[in-house]
């Protein structure tokens, strides 16, 4: 744990108000990330549009399993589909979701002190 001397030093953010059944959809969304299989493909979407083949490929899941997951996320909000012509490209839904999952990843990744 760190001490308070060794936290960084931030101005407050004013932190908004969220309405009860806001706070359920807020920890539905972050339960959904909470499956390391969606995670990865919803990281797989900061990269850019990716179809079903390419998110399954890259990560080495299934079409369906990767297919069922992208459904879910597509009801949290947290991805969002475009059609092209026959094929469907998923990416990130919008800029919000894409900094809070780059936020973490920057989070992980710093050294231990």
């Amino acid at each position: 744990m760190a001490s308070a001397a060794g936290l960084k030093k931030h101005a407050p953010s004013p932190i908004p108000s969220l309405r009860d059944d806001k706070t359920i959809e807020l920890a539905d969304m972050f339960k959904m990330l909470g499956d390391p299989s969606r995670l990865r493909i919803v990281i797989a979407t900061l990269e850019g549009p990716r179809s079903v083949g390419e998110i399954a490929e890259a990560l080495g899941l299934s079409l369906s399993l990767v297919s069922h997951h992208l459904r879910l996320l597509r009801a949290a909000r947290l991805v969002t589909a475009d059609r092209r012509g026959k094929q469907i490209f998923y990416m990130i839904h919008d800029q919000h979701v894409a900094h809070v999952i780059a936020d973490m990843i920057a989070h992980v990744n710093e050294d231990a002190e």
